[in-house]
């Protein structure tokens, strides 16, 4: 595991310490599998185990991590299941977004999808992983506003959150982002036409890239999967 760094003296939260563990099993500088411990974390933060526990428990909640009585938490790996009721939850709640922010859309919101899409095309161009993740995010919640429902964001950033590993072995080794990117222009595009079929369209065509994304890596790497049936 990646050393974790000094803070400094800096009384540690639990929060802290959430960020710094998801950060490194979302970014897979801690790979499916790989071995965690809480007394460890403990030690190198220079905290009690307390808020490492809690830490440990609210990344159980995300299915990021695997905690099991008398046995070494470890990172969770992918599971073909999980990732496709996640994108089955995801699919009927972003069809009823785009439905509603296409009937809603104002110029001032198409301001903001177009903005937002010129700053995914920056960090696109400059090969930027990790910002172009960040600016994903960002792109779901305006659509979410738009169409006021900005609760439906909860259910796709947890949701969202669950594959997020594989999204980023998608883009750093496929280098799929410009596809991604256009993918998000033709929702755009859509809702601010009011085109609320194409705009669905469009959503559904954007969730099924993980697809192929997590058959290529189940064949090159099965050890990062659960072993369940498909």
């Amino acid at each position: 595991m990646a050393q974790i760094k000094e803070l400094g003296g800096r009384r540690t939260t639990v929060n802290e310490v959430f960020d710094y563990l998801y950060g490194e099993i979302v970014s897979l500088r801690l790979r499916p599998g790989d071995k965690i411990s809480e007394a460890d974390i403990a030690a190198q933060f220079g905290v009690s185990r307390q808020p490492v526990r809690d830490a440990f428990s609210r990344l159980q909640n995300m299915d990021l991590i695997l905690v099991r009585p008398q046995r070494a938490t470890e990172v969770r790996r992918f599971s073909r299941r999980a990732v496709t009721k996640s994108r089955f939850l995801r699919v009927c709640v972003e069809k009823e977004v785009l439905q509603r922010a296409s009937a809603r859309c104002s110029k001032a919101d198409a301001k903001r999808l177009r903005a937002s899409l010129e700053q995914q095309g920056a960090v696109v161009n400059g090969d930027d992983y990790g910002a172009f993740s960040v600016l994903d995010y960002a792109f779901h919640r305006i659509l979410c506003e738009i169409a006021d429902a900005d609760f439906a964001y909860d259910t796709i950033a947890q949701e969202k959150a669950k594959v997020d590993r594989l999204c980023m072995l998608s883009l750093s080794r496929e280098s799929r982002m410009p596809d991604l990117l256009l993918d998000h222009e033709e929702i755009a595009e859509r809702v601010i036409a009011g085109d609320a079929a194409g705009a669905m369209e469009a959503g559904l065509r954007h969730l099924s890239r993980l697809d192929e994304t997590i058959a290529a890596i189940f064949a090159s790497n099965a050890g990062y999967f659960d072993e369940e049936a498909p």
